[in-house]
């Protein structure tokens, strides 16, 4: 797993400090919405031929653990 998000970097310098992919222009955002749209990877391995499949995978696993918390609690509005 840890191999995995070693793949998601962050770098001030690169699309505004949001995460991407091995420190490519490919924010984790994108390619997550892309794949939420229903892209399978090998689509996304036709449009992006210099990403692999395991970049795909790393970004699930980052936003997994994005949404592993303990408790959501409600601001005031």
């Amino acid at each position: 797993m840890e191999k995995l998000l070693s793949r998601i970097t962050i770098n001030p310098k690169i699309c505004h400090g949001k995460p991407t992919i091995r420190g490519l222009r490919y924010p984790v955002e994108n390619m997550l919405e892309l794949m939420a749209s229903g892209m399978t990877t090998e689509e996304l391995l036709e449009d992006y031929p210099d990403l692999e499949k395991e970049d795909f995978l790393a970004c699930l696993e980052y936003a997994a653990k994005l949404v592993s918390v303990k408790s959501i609690h409600r601001i005031a509005s």
